[in-house]
């Protein structure tokens, strides 16, 4: 792989990786706020949704801003571990492999930033 490639590999992953989750996040966002009203188990679990997915997207946002990836990349991780716990306590395990992936990407974007970061 040229050096050219190498060099443009980890933003465009950062990137992709950043407005998928971006996106998504934006998503379920929309759909917790039509069931918040909802009475029950439902209203709680839209709650626990509408913040999580909040704090998602701010965590994506700083995660595309080069001075806050560090920050973003870290919240991330932190978010989609607590998502992975809910999926499992709810027996939704088709949701977690995404969060794997997303995780994955994240983590890889963070090692590049350390390794291109030491002198």
């Amino acid at each position: 792989m040229s050096n050219r490639a190498r060099n443009f590999a980890p933003p465009l992953l950062r990137w992709s990786t950043g407005l998928v989750v971006l996106w998504q996040s934006w998503l379920m966002v929309r759909l917790s706020i039509t069931h918040l009203n909802a009475s029950g188990h439902s209203s709680a679990l839209a709650h626990v949704r509408f913040m999580l997915s909040g704090a998602e997207m701010l965590a994506a946002v700083l995660f595309l801003i080069p001075p806050s990836e560090k920050t973003g990349g870290y919240l991330l991780l932190v978010i989609f571990g607590l998502a992975v716990v809910i999926h499992a306590l709810h027996g939704d395990l088709g949701g977690i492999s995404v969060l794997f992936v997303y995780a994955a990407a994240v983590f890889a974007c963070l090692a590049f930033r350390t390794e291109s970061a030491r002198p």
